[in-house]
């Protein structure tokens, strides 16, 4: 049986951006081209808060707890809707 993915719709708050003119909208963290996923991915490779500002040292901690946050309520907020 297939599952359908809603959207959801979100009030984004700063620093995290959509914008389709940038990575193809994909959420990244404002005035840079440095995505959401790259920061969860470093995350799920064991990197902690420290290492991911020595990685991208134009972030800061705020940045990071903040594509965390996004994460997050996207994943809260998604609504799976099974077909018969």
């Amino acid at each position: 049986m297939p599952n359908v993915y809603k959207q959801p719709v979100l009030k984004i708050t700063m620093p995290v951006e959509v914008n389709p003119k940038i990575c193809h909208g994909k959420p990244v963290i404002k005035g840079t081209r440095i995505m959401v996923a790259n920061i969860l991915s470093l995350f799920a490779g064991g990197y902690d808060t420290k290492r991911i500002l020595e990685y991208y040292p134009e972030l800061k901690e705020e940045d990071v707890k903040e594509a965390v946050q996004y994460a997050t309520t996207v994943i809260q907020e998604e609504e799976i809707t099974l077909l018969p």
